[in-house]
């Protein structure tokens, strides 16, 4: 058999653990041919390939990124991209596909699945937002970057008797805002499922000064004020229909800083949350992912992705996992307010 890789979306630490996996299962158990995809559904859309084999994968486990490249191409959009990469797959003799990625990328999966082709697909995003699986590879590493910057913070504000917002990824989902800001002791954690009162963020910063401590306010990038707009970037969007996001640090640090008086400066993290090394928590859950996925190809398992169902790696339909995003439940919020001023 023939097994075409590709990794779609924004890189995330794990990902070469995962095509290590595959790639060394597939072929010392199952004598299975495999071909690497570059840049996301752009490889199979132009048919750039690159080959894969174990030596190939050696040395490649802490490394971030991915030695496949990727991107946000959305073959879907494209007048007769599906198409066309079927057209490919059945050049390049592709009998099945692992698609690795987050909803983007195994929504186009699930097209090619109903379009009968064989797709297992392997979750991936640092956002943990995917429903089928209980944690994603990259969460672990992005929330450990976070709190550890948290920490660093958390020095300059109480020398100089700052405020400091930490801007972090979370589009729809805060769960890197609230992971992060509650192991970093923040004064406030806000998150796109909970608009937030800009009077009380205001309060947890007085209240943090009143006892002798610089507050830290930790902001997911797709928070928003109660009664307000969502902060873009400008009003352009991706291949998928995303806007850009961006700002919204920016202005909560304006402001807190005119109704306190106190000097208020923002941090944005950005893509340091998804680069660097994989923490090993990391490591293991996207080689697991691997090597169940190579697993399913041999038994047939089409329109499946891997998931991680306590502990244990489980098989989800492909339209399960790209349904209905997971976002912070409520209580859980309530949880990490009881730290909040």
């Amino acid at each position: 058999m023939r097994v075409g890789i590709l990794t779609g979306g924004g890189d995330c630490p794990g990902l070469n653990a995962v095509i290590r996996g595959v790639v060394r299962r597939g072929v010392t158990e199952y004598g299975y041919d495999f071909v690497g995809f570059r840049d996301g559904w752009k490889g199979p859309l132009e048919g750039n390939t690159i080959p894969l084999d174990v030596p190939t994968v050696r040395g490649i486990l802490p490394r971030g990124g991915t030695i496949l490249g990727s991107s946000r191409t959305n073959p879907i959009k494209i007048e007769g991209g599906i198409e066309r990469i079927e057209e490919n797959l059945e050049k390049l003799g592709i009998d099945a596909l692992v698609a690795i990625g987050g909803e983007d990328t195994l929504g186009v999966a699930t097209t090619l699945t109903e379009h009968g082709f064989h797709v297992i697909g392997v979750p991936k995003t640092i956002d943990n937002d995917l429903s089928a699986t209980d944690v994603t590879f990259g969460f672990d590493t992005s929330v450990n970057i976070a709190t550890e910057a948290i920490d660093r913070l958390h020095t300059t504000a109480e020398s100089h008797h700052r405020i400091l917002i930490c801007e972090v990824m979370g589009r729809h989902a805060g769960w890197i805002a609230l992971h992060s800001g509650m192991a970093g002791g923040a004064a406030g954690i806000l998150i796109p499922e909970v608009p937030f009162d800009l009077d009380e963020v205001v309060g947890w910063c007085t209240s943090r000064f009143a006892d002798g401590f610089a507050p830290i306010i930790v902001v997911a990038e797709g928070a928003l004020p109660k009664d307000g707009d969502l902060i873009t970037k400008d009003g352009t969007l991706d291949a998928f229909g995303h806007v850009k996001l961006s700002g919204i640090g920016d202005w909560l640090a304006g402001q807190i800083e005119a109704r306190t008086g106190n000097e208020a400066r923002n941090t944005v993290l950005g893509h340091i949350q998804r680069g660097g090394s994989p923490t090993a928590f990391d490591r293991v859950l996207a080689t697991r992912f691997g090597l169940h996925a190579i697993t399913a190809v041999k038994d047939e398992a089409w329109g499946m992705m891997v998931a991680l169902h306590g502990t244990d790696i489980v098989r989800v339909p492909l339209q399960e996992a790209t349904g209905v995003l997971k976002t912070v439940p409520m209580e859980r919020y309530e949880e990490a307010k009881s730290f909040f001023g």
